[in-house]
């Protein structure tokens, strides 16, 4: 905790330069439609956020996006699962895993406009953009379980929740940690890519790509301000509340106390 509070200065520190940087651009520059200053890309989100408008948008985004996570997180948690109890089943599923990995976002958009409405889209690229990681992550996690543990285990015939709790949580937990931080991101990333593209209405993704077409470059900066600080937001959130459920089932893992 101590060191995270040590580097909180250095951050803002870099934040500092950053922007300092795109408000030099921008002032170099000299135009108004690329790049747009700080100052006028905060001024067009304070304008926005106020409005009814603006938190419909947030909240049908950040509902769908957040859905096809979580559909991701159980998918990928089942086929982790059914891949350890069968080496069938994931010889079959790493093809498919490493296929869908591979396979442009942009693909899987224009696939998916013929079987699901533009309002569903996010869902489903969130979901498959989700599975991979955390199936992969997953599956590392199983590997690295202590298997002298689980022969103990099974000779001295402990109870399933025990193993659960004793065993396979500690192993699978840190790995699936890892990888629901790169995940939180790329759905965040794909699910707006996914609404440029199908364009619903009332969402973030068709915000931007109105503001694209009108060369409203403030709104276009202030809507991609908008979608960092969610991903972050959700990204924070749910680790926390994953840290407190290892920490209720199994107890504190090496590694966790100094983490944000």
């Amino acid at each position: 905790m101590l060191k995270t509070k040590r580097s909180i200065p250095a951050r803002l520190a870099a934040a500092a330069f950053w922007l300092a940087l795109w408000q030099w651009a921008a002032v170099a520059v000299g135009q108004e439609v690329f790049p747009v200053s700080p100052r006028r890309a905060l001024a067009a989100l304070d304008r926005q956020r106020p409005t009814a408008d603006f938190w419909a948008r947030v909240a049908f985004s950040s509902g769908r996006i957040v859905l096809g996570f979580a559909l991701g997180c159980a998918c990928s948690a089942a086929l982790a699962v059914a891949a350890r109890l069968s080496r069938t089943v994931g010889l079959l599923l790493d093809p498919v895993m490493q296929l869908v990995k591979a396979t442009p976002v942009a693909s899987f958009v224009i696939l998916a406009l013929v079987w699901v409405r533009g309002r569903e889209l996010s869902i489903l690229i969130s979901f498959l953009m989700a599975v991979p990681v955390l199936y992969g992550a997953l599956c590392t996690g199983i590997a690295s379980a202590d298997a002298q543990l689980l022969e103990m285990a099974r000779v001295f015939r402990i109870p399933a929740g025990r193993r659960l709790r004793a065993i396979w949580l500690p192993a699978v937990l840190p790995a699936f940690r890892e990888g629901c931080r790169t995940a939180l991101g790329l759905c965040w990333k794909s699910g707006v890519a996914a609404e440029v593209i199908g364009l619903p209405d009332g969402s973030i993704g068709d915000a931007l790509y109105r503001a694209k077409i009108t060369l409203s470059t403030a709104d276009l900066f202030a809507w991609t301000l908008v979608i960092i600080c969610l991903s972050a937001a959700f990204e924070r959130a749910f680790l926390a509340l994953l840290g407190l459920a290892v920490r209720r089932a199994c107890g504190a893992m090496p590694g966790q106390e100094g983490e944000a």
